[in-house]
């Protein structure tokens, strides 16, 4: 028979209705792990109300063994690859037994299997949202259908065992052992989690007093692959960890609620928190209450930047969050993805902000987070941060820029409009109110409307329930000695989807700044609400202003244009603003400009060239190169870019030697010099240098950095197989394997050999983006335009959808303003119209590259204007 692995929303929600589901006990023997088994042995027994008399058992498995119903075995059995169909259930309580055999995963979904090349030992962990617990157990898997699980599991002796909660016993059978653990709090399938394997590992504690004399205490424990055990910070990792549970612990008024043990000796309770740190894995992390899962690439080989080292705060403080924001409280259905989601994204960053040392997060937030937001808001496919949501591939699409990052913007603004006391109070009441149980929106309305005197529906109809970013406009005019005459502040928006006007509240501070000498000084700041198309600020009137700021501050979530003077004064005295956010949101309006096709990217560049060899924020210089990359890249003309690659190649070189020693801004410096030099010759003896050793004094050679200098000169054709081999020679690690498939597609001639690995071979995630960073330096999109076609008919039925969509948006043709470019882009366009059949998944994700396509094309053509 044939399976259907989608799920729709119709489907489950008449599930859902007719299901009350009492509990889940789970036994899996991994016993086989080890030795290369193909599938490992799951029973499933589920405790369940039903008011109807059939329904279905979502199961991913190689083979099903047997079924029980109410102790009957229930011979012959339906089951077609994805569901396992109930007969002759009782109306009331039911007792299903599901055994199977269940694969090993290769590819993140379900249980991973990883073999560590460095010392054959084997892992393995789960990961299952949305649905893939269904790859591990049989189960009913929809998030509003909450159980309690008992996890069992035989694993070999000796191995590290954990689950969601603290194990309650084992039981050593010779080799092998077996591992029972607590039975969860009502938990969503999703959520579940699992690690087994020789995990090495570090203890701490977190502990609270409360008002009645009790104490909580929460063991925190680290954990990774013993390969990685040096690079485990523990220390620091900790001390945000126990910032978070501070934080959280009060702002939500409800303690910690999972990985509990029973009270100790002393009466006082006991949790756990586990956080695991694991290779080849398909995101950035997950929230599985008590055994929280990273990828591995967030534990640094070497001196780590502040970029890095604050997006790893505001990860593991966005993990931590979710324990109460969609685990405690669970949306129903994904239409509310957003309900966990953006408020976890949200507090990630307020806490490492206010909670931790890592306190330019809100400047990462607004320069780097937003923007994402703002350009996933621009697609044709652009939703409402309150998304209908048909079925479970859209839903995994959904998990973008506007969910998260759009998200947790407007809730910002919710909570400068209610006030932080009033916002947490009725999070406070949401999470008494449904504590385990699932909710929607309304239920978060509901709760928040009482502390307030603001219209929370209305506030929601305009920011939740539209889309397209506001565009803001300052109209400025100015007197023969500079000063402002008339300041005009405008907004426009046109919701892409329904085609009208929205005009949404807009409360944010504008700033002046005036050329003094050689640098930018503010001259006046001034607060403006905007709840109209547009609104005079007086305050400006009389004042100086070279260079005017809209959203200073980063208050509100718009795409703010700078007039053509302050566009100007920017590109000659930018890095002399003081404040990083103003400076953040000056550089943010520039690339927006770039990025729309308003003004040519080689202003840009330029600007980047006069600019960022005196700019003193690492984190900003950071991102700013990741916007000149694109910047020349894409959207400059064809015959413009070697220039401009060896122009800004040599800038780098240039700033890396009087970079100051040791500091921040010399690693950033040293990561641009080597990804602007894989595009040009000027700077291959210099790279050569350093991947010899030959380093300025203060920067330390790590195993990264030499990759990406690797990478580079393997691209330029000064490296070659033997290069690679030396250098792995001396970093031969997983993650140093990994890297030499980067540095070995990055050349040019093993193009066609890169695209059969991609699309032919059995890859895990890191070896397919690795691949696919080596692909993306050798420029030969278009040759393999016509491959681009067939791959469309089968990827999506070939691969695990995460990998799928990876190939779809990293394989698309480079689109150049060309013969060649112009008609690759038309043939995609004729296949997404003469496809109207293929999966919805698959047709968004091909419309988004059209249109990214598209807007290069503009782009290039600006330049040309």
């Amino acid at each position: 028979m044939a399976s259907n692995l989608n799920l729709t929303r119709q489907e489950c929600a008449a599930r859902g209705d007719q299901l009350d589901v009492r509990s889940y006990r789970v036994a899996l023997d991994l016993t086989g792990a080890p030795d290369d088994a193909k599938t490992f042995r799951s029973e499933t027994t589920v405790v369940f109300d039903s008011t109807g008399d059939s329904t279905w058992l979502d199961l991913v498995a190689d083979y099903v063994e047997e079924i029980t119903i109410n102790g009957e075995t229930v011979a012959p059995f339906s089951y077609d690859g994805a569901r396992v169909l109930l007969h002759d259930l009782t109306i009331g309580s039911n007792i299903v037994t599901v055994v199977a055999h269940c694969y090993y995963s290769r590819t993140g979904e379900g249980l991973h299997r990883f073999t560590d090349p460095e010392d054959d030992s084997t892992y393995l962990y789960t990961h299952c949202e949305p649905t893939d617990a269904r790859r591990v157990f049989a189960c009913f898997e929809q998030p509003d259908l909450k159980g309690e699980f008992t996890f069992e599991v035989t694993a070999p002796t000796g191995w590290v065992v954990r689950s969601n909660q603290p194990e309650v016993q084992a039981s050593a059978r010779g080799e092998h052992s077996v591992h029972t653990f607590a039975p969860t709090p009502p938990l969503s399938t999703y959520l579940i989690a699992l690690i087994a394997g020789p995990y090495a590992s570090v203890e701490d504690e977190w502990s609270v007093e409360r008002a009645d004399g009790t104490t909580q205490r929460i063991a925190l424990t680290a954990l990774c692959r013993r390969g990685m055990r040096e690079h485990l910070e523990h220390e620091e990792i900790f001390e945000i960890t126990k910032a978070g549970f501070s934080f959280y612990d009060s702002a939500f008024g409800y303690p910690f609620p999972w990985g509990l043990d029973p009270k100790d000796d002393a009466g006082h309770q006991v949790a756990k928190y586990d956080q695991v740190f694991v290779p080849e894995y398909n995101i950035g992390a997950m929230e599985n209450p008590g055994l929280v899962t990273f990828k591995e690439s967030y534990l640094f080989r070497g001196g780590a930047t502040a970029i890095q080292r604050t997006s790893r705060s505001e990860v593991i403080l966005h993990e931590m969050a979710h324990m109460w924001f969609g685990d405690l409280v669970t949306p129903k259905w994904w239409d509310d993805l957003w309900l966990k989601e953006s408020f976890a994204d949200l507090m990630g960053y307020q806490v490492s902000q206010e909670q931790t040392r890592f306190d330019q997060a809100w400047l990462q937030f607004a320069t780097s987070r937003k923007l994402w937001a703002y350009a996933h808001d621009q697609l044709p496919t652009t939703h409402p941060v309150i998304a209908r949501i048909d079925d479970l591939e859209a839903a995994r699409q959904n998990f973008d820029g506007i969910t998260y990052a759009k998200g947790a913007s407007v809730l910002r603004q919710l909570q400068a409009i209610v006030g932080t006391d009033a916002f947490f109070a009725g999070s406070r009441d949401y999470f008494r109110d449904h504590a385990f149980g699932a909710a929607t929106f309304n239920d978060l309305l509901t709760a928040l409307q009482p502390h307030t005197e603001h219209d929370l529906h209305a506030w929601a109809d305009l920011w939740l329930r539209t889309t397209t970013p506001t565009e803001l406009t300052a109209h400025v005019s100015r007197g023969e000695d500079g000063s402002i005459t008339e300041l005009v502040v405008r907004q426009a928006c046109t919701d892409r989807i329904t085609g009208e006007e929205v005009v949404r509240p807009h409360a944010f501070r504008v700033a002046g700044y005036m050329v003094d000498g050689d640098r930018l000084t503010r001259f006046f700041a001034a607060e403006l609400t905007l709840t109209g198309t547009q609104a005079e600020l007086t305050e400006a009137l009389g004042k100086r202003a070279d260079l005017v700021v809209l959203n200073s501050g980063d208050l509100t979530y718009a795409i703010c244009r700078l007039d053509d003077h302050s566009r100007e004064t920017a590109a000659k005295y930018a890095s002399t603003i003081e404040d990083d956010l103003d400076r953040g949101a000056v550089w943010t309006a520039l690339w927006n400009l770039t990025r729309d096709g308003i003004v040519p990217a080689a202003e840009f560049v330029a600007a980047f060239s006069s600019q960022a060899p005196t700019e003193p924020n690492s984190m900003l210089l950071r991102i700013f190169a990741g916007q000149l990359k694109t910047a020349i890249g894409r959207y400059l003309p064809a015959n413009e870019r070697p220039q401009a690659w060896t122009q800004v190649a040599q800038l780098a070189d240039a700033a890396l030697s009087s970079a100051p020693a040791g500091s921040d801004l010399q690693r950033t410096w040293a990561e641009i010099t080597a990804e602007l030099g894989a595009h040009t010759d000027a700077t291959t003896q210099s790279m050569r240098g350093l991947a010899g050793g030959t380093t300025p004094d203060g920067l330390e050679l790590t195993d990264e950095l030499r990759w990406q200098l690797a990478t580079a000169l393997v691209r330029r054709g000064v490296w070659h197989e033997s290069d690679v081999d030396a250098v792995l020679a001396q970093d031969d690690t997983l993650i140093g394997r990994t890297h030499a498939l980067t540095a070995r597609a990055a050349a040019p001639a093993h193009a066609g050999q890169t695209w059969r690995r991609l699309v032919e071979d059995d890859l895990t995630n890191d070896e397919q983006r690795a691949l696919l960073a080596g692909w993306a330096l050798t420029g030969s999109g278009v040759e393999f335009s016509s491959d681009y076609l067939g791959l469309l008919d089968t990827v999506w039925t070939d691969r695990a959808q995460t990998m799928a969509q990876r190939l779809v948006i990293e394989l698309f043709p480079t689109i150049d303003d060309n013969e060649a470019g112009r008609e690759a882009l038309a043939a995609v366009q004729r296949w997404y119209d003469e496809h109207p059949q293929a999966p919805a998944a698959l047709r968004r994700v091909v419309l988004e590259q059209i249109d990214q396509a598209q807007r290069a094309l503009r782009a290039q053509r600006a330049q040309k204007d």
